[in-house]
């Protein structure tokens, strides 16, 4: 099977680079090939996040938001403010509204805590330590980051592995926080539920989903406006990362699916 058929005939560049809990099992294109990783880029800032808490310059349930919104309320799209800018839209724990203002105010909050700026605070604790020499925040927390598939699949590594952070805290992230909540997912519509982990959105149930129907519900990661996605399976001990130049459309609402199913085909290895 070519795992990567789905891609021969997309009319703009793209990389994949498809990792196990060791190595680098499979690449398409160039992976070295720097692109924009636009809310992808909300993992990794939200694992710099959890290397505060997990030193105990955070706590999960301190204020750090309007409407006694919790930094825990941040990190899970639970906070109830907008995508944006404006008022909460809910009290804090009763809606999965998903908001880059959130992610913001959370990379606020720890950039006070430690004392640094949170760029400098991301490279110490997340990009430096696992090799990411191409991933660079040059924007929004939510948004700004910028790298080369080698160099996300580090990450999606990391993740597969718990790296970097304790098991507890580790488990919470990428387990449903307040499950039940429902909500809109950007680009698929309403969810019910729509689970969330800290940073990680978490596979479930979703239908429509950006990942493969095969992937399994406890499947978590992110995809991003700018055509980029990472989703690591740890029922499978397999992960994968996509960037491309074109931003999101109908075409990556196709092809998406389809080639996570074929690398799950061809490369999932199960307990």
């Amino acid at each position: 099977m070519d795992v990567f058929e789905p891609l021969r005939d997309l009319d703009f560049d793209a990389a994949v680079v498809v990792v196990d809990p060791v190595d680098a099992v499979a690449p398409y294109g160039d992976p070295r090939t720097v692109f924009d990783w636009a809310s992808v880029s909300k993992l990794v800032v939200t694992y710099a996040c959890l290397v505060a808490v997990d030193r105990q310059l955070v706590s999960l349930g301190e204020h750090a938001g309007p409407d006694s919104c919790t930094f825990r309320h941040l990190l899970s799209h639970s906070s109830g403010l907008p995508f944006d800018k404006g008022a909460s839209l809910a009290a804090p724990g009763q809606k999965r509204i998903y908001s880059n203002r959130g992610i913001e105010l959370a990379a606020e909050h720890v950039e006070r805590r430690v004392g640094k700026d949170f760029r400098a605070w991301l490279r110490e604790t997340v990009t430096g330590p696992l090799g990411m020499d191409t991933a660079e925040l040059y924007g929004s927390p939510a948004h700004g980051m910028r790298g080369s598939a080698v160099d996300l699949a580090e990450f999606a590594r990391a993740t597969l592995n718990g790296a970097l952070l304790s098991p507890e805290l580790f488990r919470e992230a990428t387990h449903p926080v307040y499950p039940g909540l429902r909500g809109v997912l950007p680009g698929y519509g309403l969810q019910d539920p729509n689970d969330w982990g800290l940073g990680f959105e978490i596979r479930g149930s979703k239908d429509p989903h950006w990942t493969g129907n095969n992937n399994s519900p406890t499947t978590f990661g992110h995809f991003g406006w700018s055509g980029s996605f990472l989703w690591a399976d740890p029922d499978v001990h397999l992960a994968a990362c996509f960037l491309g130049e074109k931003p999101f459309s109908e075409i990556h609402q196709v092809v998406w699916p389809d080639l996570s199913d074929r690398i799950l085909a061809q490369y999932a290895v199960l307990d």
